[in-house]
């Protein structure tokens, strides 16, 4: 995997780029739609292509392991054949999903054992089989077994489920080195930075990442409920340390807010459940702020669904609609608001791209981060 640094900003840490992978680039910074099964919701793969422009996506190796599971996805020739996608894709470890579900699973040194959400069967997950997991998905960028610590954490579980995910690192990086591709293309693994909200133990594994020399570093164990001023402190903390050479990815992060200032940061790739999610439950995010498509005052309000005439479906939709739309249930709006909140995400990440460019991102940004923080 290649990585450009095409430009810098000014007035902030901020840079643009470009990701070379196994099915082709990547500019950054990057949103990156989430397809946790295989498929974006509500999404098909067309308008993933030409209307939201989406140039990479992440799906997840807990719910892909589980179903359809591996045998079928290795027999349709890996991930990018069964969905129909001939584009990057990137993987998580599965770990979050493992450790988000606290009730039945156990953390041992050898791995995660857990029970599956849907038929109570036992499972683990080491760090060697997370990586034959992604071998056969065959995704383009790979993630290591780590521990998510929860937010509060105290200071002493934090240590000590960062050793564990150090010492995770090492027999994954390990194995990922012995092991090969399954179909023709390269595959990247990224380490994931942990340590909770504090400084040192931040430090220290930000610092153990990138001595392993890796073709790229992501950040976990952020936007787990610590307020916004500390996530962006072990931001700064971490990419003081990070490669400048390799892409940073903030995982599971966030709002149009928190992408913006994360930009600023240094970061270069992100993902999120948040434009889909919020989306089918009437959220809509717009260039003058966030909207809620439920509220009965928009009942006759006839202009389009954003104000600046933003639309990324292949129709303009009038808010009166939509919001008759979600009034009745139907099927449809969460379409329209998946579909225009993934594309204004990435309409924002490609605006900070020219921004950055330009060298007037911050200027920009911070005009940017008024608006997209109103709420209507």
């Amino acid at each position: 995997m290649k990585f450009q640094i095409e430009g810098k900003d000014k007035g902030s840490k901020a840079r643009a780029g470009q990701v070379i992978t196994g099915h082709g680039s990547f500019l950054t910074p990057m949103f990156m739609p989430v397809g946790t099964a295989g498929t974006v919701k509500a999404v098909h793969q067309r308008e993933l292509k030409d209307d939201i422009k989406a140039q990479i996506i992440l799906s997840n190796t807990y719910h892909l392991y589980l179903r359809p599971g591996l045998d079928v996805i290795e027999k349709a020739g890996g991930l990018h054949k069964f969905m129909g996608w001939d584009r990057p894709i990137l993987t998580d470890s599965g770990g979050y999903q493992v450790f988000s579900m606290s009730e039945i699973r156990k953390i041992t040194e050898e791995g995660a054992v857990f029970r599956s959400h849907i038929d109570g069967s036992k499972h683990i997950f080491t760090p060697e089989n997370v990586i034959d997991i992604q071998r056969v998905l065959g995704s383009d960028i790979m993630m290591v077994l780590d521990e998510c610590t929860p937010f509060p954490c105290e200071y002493a579980y934090a240590r000590q489920s960062l050793d564990l995910t150090n010492r995770w690192l090492l027999r994954g990086l390990e194995h990922f080195n012995k092991t090969e591709p399954k179909y023709g293309h390269f595959q990247e693994l990224f380490p994931i930075v942990q340590g909770s909200v504090y400084k040192d133990l931040r430090l220290q594994s930000a610092t153990f990442a990138a001595e392993l020399n890796c073709s790229g570093n992501a950040i976990g164990g952020l936007s787990v409920g610590e307020p916004a001023e500390e996530m962006y402190a072990m931001i700064e903390v971490v990419n003081s340390i990070l490669p400048e050479d390799k892409p940073r990815y903030l995982m599971g992060v966030g709002t149009p807010a928190n992408i913006l200032e994360a930009i600023a940061l240094g970061i270069d790739m992100f993902d999120c459940v948040i434009p889909t999610r919020n989306g089918r439950n009437g959220m809509l995010f717009t260039s003058e702020g966030v909207l809620n498509m439920k509220n009965k005052k928009w009942e006759e309000d006839f202009s389009p669904i954003d104000p600046n005439g933003f639309t990324f479906v292949d129709m303009q939709y009038s808010r009166a609609y939509l919001r008759h739309l979600f009034h009745y249930h139907e099927i449809l709006a969460a379409q329209i608001t998946s579909i225009h909140n993934l594309g204004f995400y990435l309409w924002l990440v490609s605006e900070a791209r020219n921004h950055i460019l330009q060298g007037d991102f911050i200027v920009w940004k911070n005009e940017m981060m008024k608006k997209v923080s109103i709420r209507q």
